[in-house]
């Protein structure tokens, strides 16, 4: 094994401001990802139905967790390193053909999205390993651990390339389940334990600037599809309005995030004595309904773009109201880690999403996004002007 192991150190220096600065080979590889995001709403639009989301709830694990896995192993690899930077561009070739493939998954290009999936996983577990042997044995046999999981689910995702549609997403919700089972189990091996966060090295400035980058890519391709959209269309008053509502919904749900929970949730990072468990917690699983609701409030912003007038379909609906509740039921979990309860803001804020559910009979699409950016506004100032209240008592 030595014969294939790094024979100097790889990993990242733990001191100083270099030891968390995210990288620009970093914010280059995320590009894939603003790309993918597109794909997955997209997809989602094309194929509003049960079926379709389930669909696109899959993909969107997928997607999540190819991202998150390598946010994670430049959290410990020095991307300045040359093998380390090669690994990037090779999941970024990797992940490009995972993500140009997405629209037709369960179709015709199957088999390129798990080619591309599991190659990703190849890629990064190799390099992980080749470079933790010689210097960091307790991450080394935490990798081992995850390479395990990766190889277990993997044959579940090439299997269900040979079959239809029906039996691709049951394989692939299967393999997703089982690489969203591993860290909640802390990827429990037999003879080979399982892992703590305490021995996880994490960089926690670094990963919480790593995840609130994404948070912009969601909101940036949000921001893409309402200004691609409003290109195409007549400029009339109703369609002017429909911009400025989506547009504003864009504001609100940064505000919700960046205005006060990413930097006080960072700060909890830097300080904590468990790293690791924050890391995985917070912005490992609680990102990812966050990540959801903005995708599916972009694919509500374009229903009614096209759309605003007329009576609220099932599938609207569920986009406007349901895109929002994802986002805060996300954020109200993510800032519950640094906070002794969850955000009462965010919980009326989910209570006056379910009022409008009722609501929607009597209104056109245009209103009831217009009514659900408002309770966006509404919870991202209420828990601003609380929280500096508090802070100036």
């Amino acid at each position: 094994m030595s014969l294939f192991a790094a024979r100097t150190s790889q990993t990242r220096l733990r001191t100083g401001h270099e030891g968390s600065r995210v990288t620009y080979v970093e914010l280059f590889f995320d590009l894939v990802f603003v790309f993918a995001v597109t794909q997955l709403s997209h997809g989602l639009l094309a194929h509003l139905s049960p079926i379709g989301l389930a669909q696109a709830a899959v993909l969107l694990v997928a997607m999540w967790w190819a991202w998150i896995d390598a946010a994670w192993v430049t959290n410990w690899l020095d991307p300045a390193r040359p093998v380390v930077r090669i690994m990037l561009f090779a999941l970024m070739l990797a992940g490009l053909v995972f993500s140009a493939a997405l629209p037709k998954a369960f179709d015709d290009r199957g088999g390129a999205v798990a080619a591309g999936y599991v190659a990703m996983h190849v890629i990064r577990d190799s390099v992980m390993l080749w470079a933790l042997y010689r210097h960091d044995r307790n991450n080394f046999r935490n990798f081992v651990r995850i390479s395990i999981w990766h190889l277990a689910a993997s044959p579940f995702w090439l299997a269900g390339c040979y079959g239809d549609a029906a039996w691709r997403l049951q394989f692939w919700a299967l393999a997703v389940a089982i690489e969203t089972a591993a860290p909640i189990l802390g990827y429990w091996v037999p003879r080979l334990g399982r892992s703590v966060s305490t021995d996880w090295a994490v960089a926690g400035a670094h990963m919480a600037e790593r995840c609130g980058l994404f948070i912009i890519i969601a909101l940036g391709e949000s921001i893409l599809i309402t200004g691609a959209t409003f290109a195409t269309l007549d400029w009339t008053v109703t369609n002017i309005v429909a911009f400025l509502v989506a547009f504003t919904g864009s504001v609100a749900l940064w505000a919700v995030y960046f205005n006060i929970g990413a930097e006080r949730a960072s700060r909890q990072i830097e300080t904590s004595d468990d790293p690791g468990r924050l890391a995985r917690a917070g912005y490992t699983f609680m990102h990812m309904p966050i990540v959801a609701g903005i995708i599916v409030v972009a694919v509500g912003d374009e229903l009614v773009l096209h759309h605003p007038g007329g009576h609220v379909e099932l599938p609207a609906l569920g986009a406007l109201v349901g895109g929002p509740a994802l986002y805060l039921i996300g954020n109200a979990l993510f800032k519950r880690l640094s906070a002794p309860n969850l955000p009462l803001s965010h919980l009326v804020g989910l209570g006056l999403l379910a009022l409008a559910v009722p609501a929607s009979f009597f209104v056109s699409p245009l209103q009831l996004s217009a009514i659900t950016t408002g309770i966006l506004i509404v919870v991202a100032t209420w828990e601003w002007l609380s929280l500096r209240q508090r802070a100036e008592a």
